[in-house]
């Protein structure tokens, strides 16, 4: 019998005997090290091994029998069990051959280590019925870090064999439908890599919310990687565009997103190396929280050893990271299947959507915020869980709130209708397993527990973006399917208004023929959050401003250069979610009362009567006071299309009202790298193409001479209404009067899809009309509008309205 491999000698034929975990780190050694992945050494029990363990003293046919009439659903006789088995394995010696065969190994590994007299070890628990296409088992066993001595390594090796029969991996097993005795397991012996003093995480090849699948997810935090996989920190997140590394792009030029976490502990090396003294938590400095925990050359080499991995395995990955603190070396400590975002993708042509009753969630009291998984709505009762030993209060369909879960919750996290916890990222432990069990679940709100009363009913909503909400009472919300194999051709081409870069993702799984519409002002609100000026002129600000704005931008090499970069990340996460679709990139329209709302704002922006047609749109970027912030705006735009290669970018120029101020724009944009017809082709094959809002009556009038300018309009109807019919839109005591169906209205519109069509010149439409009033997109139709942006939630039941059809099917 052979009682242990090394990884030099395993591979994924191998996972009867050592497990799906221990048979990749294999698979990775032999077949990957020309990639650059770089993955620690060690050795591997056998699964032959474990079962003859058992097979002392009849040790596996008492356990056997000890969970023949289990009811799991019991968590109090489970907990018992579990705890009697466990203590039975720990009882038990191990034959000699195999505590023989892993002190040989041991003191071979160490003998070839560069440092022999630091190294310590990871032992980790590989199931045979782990990392499986269809069950990851993720997290159910034990891993214990930082171990050092044979005979703490030994100890660790029987704590590891006893953890098949923790609570949840027992529960796990029979809510899969897995026999017991089928489940053997390996312990693998990994050297330790030193990311105590480094950093680590969690990369999946494939975005965890949406199934995105050109798109790398990093997450990162200091220290051991358990801090990241339990949820103890909200760590850095980053998001590699897959094109752009295939490419050969490098550093920043391929990363799509950064997000700094809050990271305020870390797990580091403790005095001891057994099993129970090994690890401790430490506060994080100040300093190094505001930071990111890796760089821009190691996100994108993180990057690369995801793509190489993929490549080999076939199939999207969930892959496990580490940073040495010693040699700087990145490692790759495991790789498993990504099974939750898989497993929705056996039925891809299926979309299920959930909206929520708009009106009541408006009128509804939001009672907490976080960060969102899973985009489905649930609602129940709350069962607020200080500990583990309270879950016997929990009932099915209880919204489970906590300060965290770990794997011991697993047992009772299948009861509950929702998931919310005060801690944790998008991949931590509570996330993971809501993806699994299919419902929603909000992470790190910070306060849940103390905010959200025991017993009362709520509506936890993740379907309306990047932010879940926790909301007071029951409110309605439609779950719809919808077949995107069978959608109907339509007249028309169909694009989106996409507000901000959070749900690009997952919009873009929604039939679309691009973006007619991203909003710059969105986008810098929510990645910015500070006015322009304020990063251009900070000596003016005040000592508690400029210290707020310092701390905004700490993490960057300079106030525009946060700028830059930010926008540029928001404008490259919605360009690379639809190309080569498209994507029109609007300007910012920021009115001066809006500007105001930004931090600093008042202080730059004059007060007007009237801002909806004041100092907005074209007639700032050529102003003497706006002139630099509109120079930060077109070098991000710059770096999206010609350093990210997001060529499928177009730029629209709003809110002009002359020929002469149309000509003023388009010359600052050229000095800026931003010349109309040159610079990287896009998808259709030509270089930068502009168009313009028409939304001001004189585009109507002058139609034809602001066409000699730019490649095309798109149709504003939301301010061409305004201003055709004199109705200020943000007035309530005219609001009646708004109309776009207005006949005045419709005259100007079929008037400029006319000259546009026969100029040959694009001629969309982005205002909110044709999303709120089927009969004013089929006019457009008739019209030969050439496309309609829509806003997401309306473009199904649009396209299947032009197709004749209806969008039935909910179910509230």
């Amino acid at each position: 019998m052979t009682t242990i491999l090394a990884f030099t000698d395993i591979g994924m034929d191998d996972v009867a005997q050592v497990g799906g975990k221990n048979a990749s780190l294999g698979e990775m050694v032999v077949n990957l090290a020309d990639a650059g992945v770089r993955v620690p050494g060690g050795f591997a029990t056998t699964a032959d091994a474990f079962r003859d363990f058992l097979a002392v003293n009849d040790l596996d046919k008492k356990i056997e029998g000890i969970l023949e009439d289990l009811d799991i659903d019991d968590v109090t006789e489970l907990s018992r069990r579990g705890e009697q088995i466990r203590g039975w394995i720990l009882e038990q010696p191990f034959p000699q051959e195999l505590e023989r065969d892993i002190r040989d190994a041991y003191e071979e590994l160490v003998a070839s280590d560069p440092r022999p007299d630091e190294v310590t070890w990871a032992v980790r628990s590989s199931a045979t019925a782990e990392d499986l296409p269809d069950a990851s088992f993720a997290g159910q066993q034990e891993t214990f870090l930082n171990i050092g001595g044979v005979d703490n390594l030994l100890e660790a090796v029987k704590a590891v064999f006893a953890s098949l029969y923790n609570d949840r991996a027992i529960s796990y097993r029979v809510h899969h439908g897995f026999v017991h005795a089928d489940v053997a397991l390996s312990a693998g012996i990994q050297r330790m890599v030193r990311t105590d003093i480094g950093a680590s995480g969690v990369m999946f090849t494939v975005d965890t919310e949406s199934g995105f699948d050109r798109a790398v997810f990093i997450t990162s935090s200091y220290g051991l990687g358990e801090a990241v996989v339990q949820g103890a920190v909200n760590p850095d997140e980053f998001y590699v565009y897959k094109p752009a590394i295939k490419d050969g792009k490098s550093g920043k030029d391929a990363i799509l997103s950064r997000t700094v976490g809050e990271k305020a502990v870390a797990m580091r090396y403790a005095e001891g190396t057994g099993i129970d003294s090994a690890t401790r938590w430490e506060d994080v400095d100040a300093a190094d929280r505001a930071q990111f925990s890796i760089d821009d050359d190691e996100v994108t080499a993180l990057a690369r050893h995801a793509v190489a991995i993929e490549e080999h395995y076939g199939r999207p990955m969930d892959i496990e990271w580490g940073r040495d603190g010693v040699d700087g070396q990145l490692y790759i400590l495991q790789a498993r299947p990504e099974t939750v975002v898989s497993r929705r993708g056996q039925d891809g042509q299926v979309l299920t959507r959930f909206d929520i009753d708009r009106a009541a969630a408006d009128s509804a009291e939001v009672l907490a915020e976080g960060r969102s998984i899973g985009q489905r709505i649930g609602s129940g009762p709350v069962r607020v869980l200080r500990s583990i030993r309270d879950m016997e209060t929990m009932d099915t369909g209880d919204v489970l709130v906590a300060e965290i879960t770990d794997p011991d919750w697993e047992p009772v996290m299948k009861r509950a209708s929702a998931i919310i916890t005060e801690r944790g990222g998008r991949t931590c432990h509570a996330a993971i397993i809501a993806r699994e069990l299919g419902i929603p679940a909000i992470v790190g709100t910070g306060d849940a527990t103390s905010v959200l009363p025991d017993g009362d009913e709520v509506t936890v909503s993740c379907a309306e973006g990047d932010t879940g909400r926790v909301y007071r009472g029951t409110v309605a919300f439609e779950e719809k399917e919808t077949r995107l194999d069978a959608m109907p051709e339509i007249p028309t081409k169909l694009m989106m208004n996409v507000a901000t870069p959070d749900q690009a993702f997952a919009f873009s799984s929604l039939p679309n023929e691009g973006v007619g519409l991203a909003r710059m002002e969105f986008i810098i609100n929510r990645q910015i959050g500070v006015h322009p000026r304020a990063l251009l002129e900070p000596d003016s600000l005040s000592d508690d401003v400029r210290s707020q704005v310092d701390e905004i931008t700490a993490a960057y090499p300079s106030p525009e250069e946060f700028f830059i970069r930010r926008v540029a990340e928001g404008v490259s996460t919605i360009a690379a979610a639809f190309d080569p679709n498209p994507v029109i990139v609007r300007l910012s329209d920021f009115k001066t009362n809006e500007y105001a709302n930004l931090l600093a704002g008042e202080q730059f922006e004059p007060r007007e009567e009237n801002p909806m047609i004041g100092y907005r749109g074209a007639a700032r970027y050529v102003s003497d006071d706006f002139r630099g912030c509109f120079a930060l705006e077109c070098e991000a735009l710059r770096r999206v299309r010609e350093e990210m290669g997001l060529a499928n970018v177009r730029i629209m120029i709003p809110f002009v009202r002359t020929v002469d101020e149309l000509q003023d724009v388009l010359d600052v944009m050229a000095t800026h790298g931003l010349e109309r017809g040159s610079g990287a082709a896009d998808p259709a094959g030509d270089g930068l193409q502009v168009v313009m809002m028409c939304e001001v009556p004189s585009n109507y009038l002058l139609a034809d001479e602001f066409l000699d300018h730019v490649d095309g309009f798109s149709i504003g109807s939301n301010d061409m209404t305004q201003l055709v019919l004199g109705v200020d839109r943000d007035s309530d005591l005219v609001a009646h009067d708004f109309d776009e169906r207005n006949p005045a209205v419709l005259k100007v519109i079929g008037s400029v899809i006319d000259t546009c069509v026969a100029r040959d010149k694009y001629v969309g439409i982005c205002g909110q009309g044709p999303s709120d009033h089927p009969g004013f997109a089929e006019w457009l139709v008739d019209q030969g509008i050439g496309s309609m942006s829509l806003t997401p939630d309306t473009v199904v039941k649009t396209w299947l309205a032009l197709a004749g059809e209806s969008d039935d099917g909910g179910n509230t």
